[in-house]
């Protein structure tokens, strides 16, 4: 399985963003996670292929994972955004239902996302 994300960029405090990760070969469960600079990888947002989803407490209310299965791509819709936010995103997929990065197979090569105060 290959990962491709899009759709990082600048954004102010309280904008919004999407990001796109469009996944060849077989169907998993896909999420995202997040690397802030000196921090560990973080869990984001997670969608299993039934559209059950997962969210970090931290993005409860302002971020919606979704997926289009004809075109077998994940999206995250990052409303609201704070400084905080800022990261890399990566976009990933694997068989399990997890919000721990170990239990995914596949990554992507990451998009930065930067909110200005």
């Amino acid at each position: 399985v290959q990962l491709q994300a899009f759709g990082g960029g600048l954004v102010q405090a309280g904008g919004s963003l999407r990001l796109s990760c469009a996944a060849s070969g077989r169907t998993y469960t896909m999420g995202w996670f997040r690397q802030a600079p000196r921090k560990e990888r973080e869990f984001v947002a997670t969608i299993t292929t039934e559209s059950s989803t997962r969210y970090a407490d931290s993005v409860v209310g302002r971020f919606t994972i979704s997926r289009d299965y004809a075109k077998n791509t994940v999206y995250l819709q990052m409303n609201s955004l704070k400084p905080e936010d800022t990261a890399v995103y990566y976009c990933t997929a694997g068989p399990r239902f997890s919000s721990v990065a170990v239990m995914y197979d596949y990554w992507g090569q990451g998009t930065l996302v930067t909110v200005s105060s």
